[in-house]
């Protein structure tokens, strides 16, 4: 599972807001009037969070069921390298910083999304052409030119992003590790941006760690390594794109060793897709039976969060806010107009999962 589909570009996203709308027409025709769902934001005892796009900040409803139910938001894509770093190591960070200006306007707090990440910059950054020392520089100086814009502004950034091979079977190779090393780019980027922004929270952040414990395992001892060479690391994010199918008991476990580390731990894009990706047996599952698994697993996440010490618990984060908003319904992205993998339906009524959550963010 990706936060992002693969081959994401800007074209595909400004034609986003038309298939969503369309995808809002029908979702909205499919949805019965009733009570908008109690705002999160007062049922979590932490921060509670979701992402933005720049083209949402003109959606009144969007809007309207954000300020509803967040303290926090995460630009969704305004701050991946594909959109701020261009030809010739120019920058661009116009959509980041309207996205940010949006949250503090509005009294959110931010988490920057995501400074390194192993699938993109690798056209301006290209380790076989570059010398390793123009390479470090500029690696040097986007780091502290994007981080340092924000200084003082955000309450905590996803430094490093996706480390960990897809099975869990050691660290993914990259144009960042061929050309610094494969713990090395990593260290050297906290140390730039703890340098840039000291008081921000600096994380790393990693997928399918609850849905697959070898990589969950692999996680944490990098964690571990790079915390004993110096790296400034000050938080762990998992992103909790939930398998619904998989044991109960798996993502306490996963919580429960994350917590042993003593950091800050934040759900930093949960979604919960009742949709298989492909590859697997045909889907005989009822929507009765999806749903069960939704709640079941959520809750479980839900309520392993709150078992944390209140100074571990930094943040909880859906990847969309409604189901609408997700961006397993884009055409760019997984294309399922019918998903529902968020805590709201497309109105801010609560699905079933939201009743899970809320009932654990409440004992």
């Amino acid at each position: 599972m990706r936060a992002d589909p693969p081959g994401l570009n800007r074209r595909a996203l400004l034609a986003a807001p038309l298939a969503l709308a369309a995808c809002d027409r029908l979702a909205s025709a499919r949805t019965a009037d009733g009570p908008l769902a109690p705002p999160l934001k007062a049922l979590a005892p932490f921060p509670f969070g979701a992402t933005g796009m720049t083209w949402q900040l003109d959606q009144p409803d969007w809007v309207e069921q954000t300020l509803r139910h967040c303290s926090q938001l995460t630009p969704e894509w305004e701050q991946k390298m594909e959109r701020t770093l261009g030809p010739g190591f120019s920058y661009d960070f116009e959509p980041s910083d309207r996205v940010v200006a949006f949250a503090h306007h509005n009294g959110l707090r931010v988490h920057g999304h995501t400074v390194i990440w192993y699938s993109q910059g690798a056209e301006v950054f290209d380790d076989a052409q570059l010398s390793r020392a123009r390479f470090a520089a500029e690696y040097d100086r986007y780091i502290t030119t994007f981080v340092g814009r924000y200084r003082g502004r955000m309450a905590g950034w996803d430094v490093v992003n996706e480390p960990v091979a897809e099975d869990g079977n050691g660290l993914r190779d990259c144009h960042w590790s061929r050309a610094l090393g494969m713990d090395g780019y990593m260290v050297r980027a906290f140390e730039q941006a703890k340098a840039a922004d000291p008081e921000a929270v600096l994380f790393l952040n990693e997928y399918n760690l609850e849905n697959i414990p070898r990589k969950g395992a692999t996680f944490l001892k990098l964690v571990e390594r790079l915390l004993k060479l110096g790296a400034p690391i000050g938080g762990i994010g998992t992103q909790s794109h939930l398998d619904i199918e998989i044991p109960a008991g798996q993502i306490t476990a996963f919580m429960r060793d994350a917590a042993s580390l003593g950091l800050p731990i934040h759900v930093s894009e949960l979604d919960f897709p009742m949709q298989r990706d492909g590859g697997r047996m045909p889907d005989l599952r009822s929507t009765a039976e999806r749903r069960a698994q939704q709640v079941a697993r959520v809750g479980e996440l839900a309520e392993a969060f709150m078992a944390l010490p209140e100074h571990q618990r930094y943040a909880f984060t859906t990847w969309g806010l409604r189901d609408t908003d997700s961006w397993l319904v884009r055409a760019e992205g997984k294309n399922r107009p019918d998903e529902s993998a968020l805590l709201l339906d497309a109105r801010g009524g609560a699905n079933p999962a939201f009743h899970a959550v809320a009932e654990a963010f409440q004992r």
